[in-house]
C-alpha cells in the first residue's frame, strides 16, 4: 500500500533513498557494462519509493498470512560458478547488497505494495551471512507493518541434530525472537523449515524433540505428510518450478516463472496465468500463502521489479497484480 510521509520524514527519504533504475542505460556503466556485483543501490530519489513508518496494528498477523521466500545472500550471491552477475535478468535496483539499509527499506516497500505481510529469509545457520544480513533486516525494519521469519536452510542439506537444531532455535529465539518485526504466532516465533527428497516422519519426530523452545514450527512437504504420528504447526511446499502447489489449508504456494542460469526455462512468465494464480491463492483460504520468491535471482522465480519488467509503479507488474489481488495492474 502506499504510505503517507510526514514532510520532515519525505525530506529524510529524498535525501537518503536510492530508486528504482528506469532504464537500461541507467543500470549500465560508463562504458556500458554492467555494475559490480559489490556495488549497492545507486540513483536519484523517485516518486515510487517509500519509506514504511506505520505502526503495526497489533503483535501477531492474522491468517491467511500471505508471505514470501527472501534471499538475504547478496552481493555475494551475484558471483557463482565463475558467473557473475548470477542472473538472466537485471533488478530495477541494481546488483544490491542485502546488508544495505536503504535497498531493505526499498525491499519492505515493495512487499507491503504488493499486500504481502511477512518475509521469510532464507538462513543458513549462526554466524553466517545471511544471519549477519538478518539482524540488519530486522533493524532496518523497525517501526513498518512487515514482519520476518527464517528459513532454516541446514534441514535441506541433511540431517542436522536434534541437539543442534535446538541450539539454533535457542539462538533465533534469544537474537531475534522477541525483535517486535519478527513474526509470532500465538505468542510463539515462527520457523519455517526447508526439506529434502529423502524426508520422511523421522524428520518430523527430530523436529518434535528438538524444539524445547516451543517455537511455532513449519515444515516443508514430503510424500505421506500426514500420515506421521508427530505434526508440526503447519506445512508448506517450496517448489518454484510449479506455478500454483496446494496443500489444503496448510498453504497454498505461486510462482512467476523458473529459469535458473545456466539451464532452459522450466516455467515461463505469464502475467495472465499469474493473475490466475494469485486469485486462486487467495480463495483457497489457506493459513499460508505464499510467493516464491521475492528476489531469487539466480533461479529467476523474483517478483522484485527488474528491468525487463518495468512497470508505472515501479514496482513491477507481478508485484502490481498482488497489490490488485489479481485483477491486473491498477
Amino acid at each position: 500500500m502506499h504510505l503517507r510521509l510526514r514532510s520532515t520524514q519525505a525530506r529524510l527519504l529524498t535525501l537518503t533513498l536510492a530508486v528504482v533504475f528506469a532504464t537500461t542505460a541507467s543500470a549500465l556503466g560508463a562504458a556500458g557494462t554492467l555494475p559490480s556485483a559489490q556495488s549497492t543501490l545507486t540513483g536519484t530519489p523517485s516518486a515510487y519509493a517509500y519509506l514504511p513508518l506505520v505502526a503495526k496494528a497489533g503483535d501477531e498477523p492474522a491468517f491467511p498470512i500471505r508471505a514470501a521466500f527472501y534471499y538475504p545472500w547478496f552481493p555475494e550471491a551475484w558471483s557463482q560458478g565463475g558467473i557473475n552477475p548470477y542472473t538472466n535478468y537485471t533488478p530495477s535496483l541494481g546488483y544490491y547488497s542485502s546488508a544495505d539499509p536503504v535497498v531493505i527499506r526499498q525491499h519492505i516497500a515493495a512487499m507491503q505494495y504488493g499486500g504481502i505481510a511477512a518475509g521469510i529469509a532464507s538462513w543458513w545457520g549462526q554466524g553466517h551471512l545471511t544471519d549477519q544480513h538478518f539482524a540488519t533486516i530486522l533493524a532496518s525494519t523497525a517501526g513498518s507493518t512487515l514482519w520476518w521469519t527464517i528459513y532454516y536452510e541446514p534441514e535441506g542439506q541433511g540431517n542436522p541434530a536434534a541437539s543442534q537444531i535446538t541450539a539454533d532455535l535457542i539462538y533465533l529465539r534469544d537474537h531475534y525472537g522477541g525483535d517486535p518485526s519478527y513474526l509470532r504466532i500465538e505468542g510463539r516465533f515462527v520457523v519455517f523449515v526447508y526439506g529434502d527428497v529423502t524426508d520422511g516422519c523421522s524428520m518430523v519426530d527430530r523436529w518434535k524433540q528438538a524444539n524445547s523452545v516451543n517455537a511455532y514450527i513449519v515444515l516443508k512437504v514430503f510424500a505421506g505428510y500426514k500420515t506421521c504420528a508427530n505434526q508440526p504447526d503447519g506445512w508448506h511446499q517450496y517448489a518454484p518450478a510449479q506455478a500454483t502447489d496446494s496443500q489444503g489449508s496448510y498453504g497454498y504456494t505461486i510462482s512467476p516463472g523458473f529459469w535458473k542460469v545456466g539451464e532452459s526455462p522450466r516455467l515461463l512468465r505469464d502475467l495472465t496465468r499469474w493473475n490466475a494464480n494469485i486469485r486462486a491463492m487467495i480463495t483457497s483460504g489457506a493459513r499460508f500463502q505464499l510467493i516464491t520468491t521475492f528476489n531469487e535471482w539466480g533461479e529467476e522465480t523474483s517478483v522484485e521489479s527488474a528491468l525487463q519488467w518495468a512497470s508505472p509503479s515501479g514496482y513491477g507488474p507481478y508485484l502490481d497484480a498482488l497489490h490488485n489481488n489479481g485483477l491486473g495492474s491498477p
